[in-house]
């Protein structure tokens, strides 16, 4: 099944590996480490709208393993992965 993940971006389901609070997990060293090596592999994507912060993030691993910012909130995204799955 299939969600909107923001900017009328949609995800599959089975892809994600995960969605996290950019709030909370992107105060850790090694999620810092993360970010900045995917951002030289040229695998994060911003789904947020222009002027706005991202909230959270999702990690996927289709067809490589691309790191989506979402301006929505991780509850938000999980109601509609749930919602999806109906």
């Amino acid at each position: 099944m299939y969600f909107h993940a923001g900017q009328d971006f949609v995800l599959n389901t089975r892809d994600v590996l995960g969605v996290f609070d950019l709030e909370t997990a992107g105060a850790s060293r090694r999620t810092q480490a993360f970010f900045q090596t995917a951002e030289s592999e040229g695998a994060v994507v911003d789904l947020c709208a222009p002027g706005t912060l991202p909230r959270s993030f999702i990690l996927t691993d289709f067809p490589d393993e691309t790191l989506y910012l979402s301006q929505l909130s991780p509850a938000a995204l999980k109601k509609r992965a749930e919602k999806a799955e109906w």
